[in-house]
Order: structure tokens, then sequence, then C-alpha cells
């Protein structure tokens, strides 16, 4: 398991509990607007051992509601469904952060999680745009449908960078509303110096409201 840090504590990456969150190192995908591009690299020399990851989240029982894996991308560890196990043993709920890049690791930790935070990039044929992998709208667009007919929960949320147009934004949220996603979020990217990148979609009352007619939930942050 090749961690590359983890946040002791956290309201924003498990909806609704306190949390920790895990982040994995490496990630098949090289989007532009990666907040954890230093993630994006597999490098077992920077990680932490796994047992002192297991050995805080001992110290957080009782205090913390949840455990996140996030990344990177924690979908490329292939050991990733016993480290889960790992942390259920202690009575935390499991969440999970992904782009869906590993359909098949996906469908190995779904019985394992309580909910999944899914990241779409783009329009799933424009994918390339953004990940620089061919085959990566396929991949995302094959996950999801995957995480849509589990019965775990989850949100699906698009992080707006400034190389989308809105309309590439309301065409991806329509697509996904065919696909039957009920719960989504769009987020605004942040730079390199954490300062947040205005998108024009966000001051635009029209394309908002068409987007958030088509879910049950819809979130701006």
């Amino acid at each position: 398991m090749l961690v590359g840090g983890v946040t002791g504590l956290t309201t924003l990456d498990y909806p609704g509990f306190l949390s920790v969150v895990i982040f994995f190192r490496g990630c098949p995908w090289r989007c532009s607007y990666c907040h954890n591009k230093h993630l994006q690299a597999v490098s077992s020399s920077e990680s932490l051992p796994w047992e002192d990851v297991l050995h805080l989240l001992k110290t957080r029982v009782g205090f913390i509601e949840a455990a996140v894996f996030s990344g990177g991308e924690p979908l490329q560890q292939m050991h990733l469904p016993a480290a889960i196990e790992d942390v259920k043993r202690m009575g935390f709920r499991i969440g999970l952060h992904t782009s869906g890049a590993f359909p098949e690791r996906l469908a190995l930790v779904l019985p394992l999680v309580d909910w999944v935070g899914f990241d779409i990039k783009h329009e799933f044929e424009n994918y390339y745009d953004i990940t620089g992998i061919p085959e990566s709208g396929f991949l995302a667009q094959r996950s999801l449908n995957m995480l849509i007919s589990s019965n775990v929960k989850y949100e699906v949320r698009m992080t707006v960078c400034e190389s989308l147009d809105s309309l590439a934004i309301v065409n991806a949220f329509k697509g996904i509303a065919a696909q039957g996603v009920k719960t989504v979020a769009l987020q605004k990217c942040r730079d390199e110096n954490e300062n947040i990148v205005e998108h024009p979609i966000f001051s635009d009352k029209v394309l908002l409201e068409d987007i958030s007619k088509r879910f049950e939930s819809f979130s701006l942050r």
C-alpha cells in the first residue's frame, strides 16, 4: 500500500461524518488541474507504512466515524480490498474517492464501502482532453454505471477547470442524468497556490438551473 499522506480530521470528504482521509500514491491519468499532482507518480520510497496508518486509526476509534480512501487513484492499489477490510474491522464507515479508472477493481470494493465520491472530468467522449488517456471516458462511464447499479450511496462531482466551456459542463451533467445519477456537485477549481479559479458557469443562473432540475440533489462548492 503506497500511502502518500493522511488527514487526521475532516468534515468535507465524507458528507455528514467526521473522517480520516488516507491518500494513496499513483494515478493513471494526468488531469491538468489535479489538486494532488504530487501523488500522481508511484514512489514507494516516500510512502508511509500501512502499519503506521492502522496505528493512527486505532487512536481515532470512538472519535472519528469514517475513513476515506482517496488519492491519487486509490483503486490503483492492488491490495485495496484487504486494506479496506483492515479498517472496517475497527468499526469505521468506509468512503472512497475515485475517478473510475479501474472498473474491475471498483467491482471488488463496492461491496465493502458505504459511500463513494465519484469524480467526472468532461463529457465521456471528450475525457482525453482532460486526462490525456484515450480510453479514460469509456472506463469512467463503465465504472459509473456499475456504481449506479449498486446499493452504495454516492455523489458524482465535477471540478470545473478553466479549459471546460459551460456548454460542455451542462452536456456532461445531462449525460449522467440520463444514466440515472441522482446526487451531484459542481466544484470550483483551485490553482497550485490554493486560490479559487473562477469559472463563468458559477454566475450563470440559467445554466445552473438547467443542471439542478435534472437531479434530486445538486450542490455548489
